[in-house]
């Protein structure tokens, strides 16, 4: 049934496949004329399948524009781009824009539009020769700017109804009662880390923030607001301000510092602020409500989840397929 609305919409998802057989991450999306891939890796000249354009949603690794970012067919928000040659240190090949601008893809007017993950993230949206409307997310925090789709590509990060770590709220006030002087927190260096130092300064406080050397980079070189920043260039030097590393660079930092981990896990061995950069499972479910796709296509990310979110879907009477069903 699932293959048969996409013909409908005059949509084909494809898998590409490696040499040896294994799938390559993520999809393309064939319409009219145009492939546009999705948050994947480059195609090879002698591949069968050569998308004519690159779409990348933000500038996490497993969305893969590590590769993308060296074909001159990419596609990213100019954050994203920047964001991109700082993690990777290489040349960003393809072309950039302002997040909310409409820009010309291979003669299809594309729209896009924010999506709070990360700096630079962004979703896309545009319509076929049938009318059929597209729209590809990427990971996404907030759903308020998209718009009602006939297709709807999607992520399943916190996508599973009946696993309770699916449910979550942003705990912002708790990470403001631990304000102070000589603590840790532990953050990624992309997205994460620049989410703490904008609650940090919303809170108040704009004193000197200490940051690892990616997070200081990306957190200068992304937020106009950051307010005064320091570099850690030794991490077992006494460190008497705000002080942000990675979570699994915590144990480097001496050992009188109060030290917690801003993630909704509950596997790390310091205590946990839930701030994360995904809506929950309740806000998936809404924002496939408030979009009214006629399909849903969970490419992300691997594992049971995206399974467990169309499963669901279905169940409740909107169409949806996982990426993996698809052969």
């Amino acid at each position: 049934m699932e293959h048969g609305m996409f013909r409908e919409l005059g949509i084909e998802p494809i898998r590409r496949t490696t040499k040896r057989g294994n799938y390559r991450p993520h999809t393309v999306l064939s319409f009219d004329d145009h492939l546009f891939a999705v948050d994947t890796t480059r195609s090879f000249k002698n591949e069968p399948v050569i998308p004519d354009a690159y779409l990348i949603t933000h500038a996490h690794s497993d969305h893969h524009g590590k590769s993308a970012m060296l074909s001159p067919d990419s596609v990213c928000s100019k954050e994203t781009a920047l964001a991109l040659e700082m993690r990777f240190n290489k040349e960003y090949k393809g072309h950039t824009f302002e997040i909310g601008d409409t820009i010309d893809v291979n003669g299809v007017e594309v729209s896009t539009y924010p999506t709070h993950h990360t700096i630079g993230a962004c979703a896309f949206s545009w319509e076929n020769s049938s009318g059929t409307t597209v729209a590809v997310t990427g990971d996404l925090k907030d759903f308020s700017h998209l718009p009602k789709c006939d297709l709807l590509v999607t992520e399943a990060n916190y996508g599973d109804p009946a696993d309770p770590s699916c449910y979550f709220e942003d705990d912002v006030a708790g990470l403001e009662q631990v304000l102070e002087n000589n603590i840790a927190l532990g953050a990624y260096a992309f997205g994460k880390a620049q989410r703490a130092v904008d609650i940090i300064r919303q809170s108040g406080w704009w004193d000197e923030i200490s940051m690892d050397s990616m997070s200081y980079r990306l957190t200068k070189g992304l937020m106009c607001d950051c307010g005064p920043l320091k570099e850690i260039l030794e991490y077992n030097a006494g460190h008497s301000t705000i002080t942000i590393v990675p979570p699994w660079d915590l144990n480097k930092l001496p050992g009188n510092m109060k030290k917690y981990v801003l993630t909704g896990r509950q596997d790390y061995y310091y205590p946990a602020i839930n701030i994360s950069d995904h809506i929950d499972v309740v806000g998936l479910m809404n924002m496939v409500k408030e979009l009214q796709p006629e399909v849903t296509l969970i490419y992300h990310p691997d594992g049971h989840r995206p399974l467990k979110m169309a499963e669901h879907l279905n169940r409740v009477g909107y169409s949806a397929i996982a990426l993996s069903e698809l052969m």
